[in-house]
């Protein structure tokens, strides 16, 4: 199931975080009283990413991040404002889910997985 498809902002490139979008929250069941969870997702040769889902009440409206090792998830892939960050999940047989993430770069008007390429 994908729970976020999202083209990456200059922000969400420089900052240790990306803005999240809030109708993906429901992927992560946060125990009450907390406002974060940690999880933790593979790319595409496997490596592990720790990331964290945080809100932040900042501001008028409750504000999701994705934070934890997100900016160096974006600094290996050498990821640019305008490329693509997907993140999917996967319940096994077993109920344990598995996260998976993927970053894409669009060249000449095509998606194309640039995970480990740089």
């Amino acid at each position: 199931m994908e729970v976020m498809n999202r083209i990456l902002s200059e922000s969400d490139v420089n900052n240790n975080r990306l803005e999240f979008p809030a109708r993906s929250l429901s992927a992560f069941p946060m125990p009450d009283g907390q406002n974060s969870v940690q999880f933790v997702a593979f790319d595409m040769n496997e490596q592990q990413w720790r990331l964290e889902v945080s809100i932040h009440n900042e501001g008028r409206y409750p504000t999701p991040w994705l934070q934890g090792e997100w900016h160096d998830y974006v600094r290996e892939q050498g990821l640019w404002k305008g490329d693509k960050v997907i993140l999917t999940m996967h319940q096994e047989a077993n109920g344990e889910i598995i996260y998976r993430i993927r970053a894409e770069r669009k060249h000449f008007g095509f998606w194309y997985s640039i995970d480990g390429q740089q």
